[in-house]
């Protein structure tokens, strides 16, 4: 499957089980992630960084993001799971 497959090129968004996902959540996603990680963002701007990223929950949770991909750093993956409003959320994979 590719990418057009899922979105075709002349669409910006999806729905998914009641959920839009618009196209580049998942870059989205990556770009806040890392501003959130990363120590020297200042704190008005992390905390953006931290309400966009909530705001992207739902559409990651509808796509199945975090059913097959584990967040690497700890800090970020225990918000995530506080944050979580999905199926499974606040459960640890094993």
């Amino acid at each position: 499957m590719r990418a057009d497959d899922i979105l075709a090129d002349h669409q910006n968004s999806l729905e998914r089980n009641g959920t839009l996902i618009r196209k580049g959540s998942v870059g989205a996603f990556l770009a806040n992630a890392r501003l959130w990680l990363d120590q020297d963002t200042e704190t008005q701007r992390r905390h953006q960084a931290e309400q966009h990223l909530r705001e992207l929950l739902p559409a990651l949770e509808a796509l199945g993001l975090f059913e097959l991909l584990e967040v690497r750093d700890p800090a970020l993956r225990a918000w995530l799971d506080a944050a979580s409003t999905g199926p499974g959320a606040g459960h640890e994979s094993e």
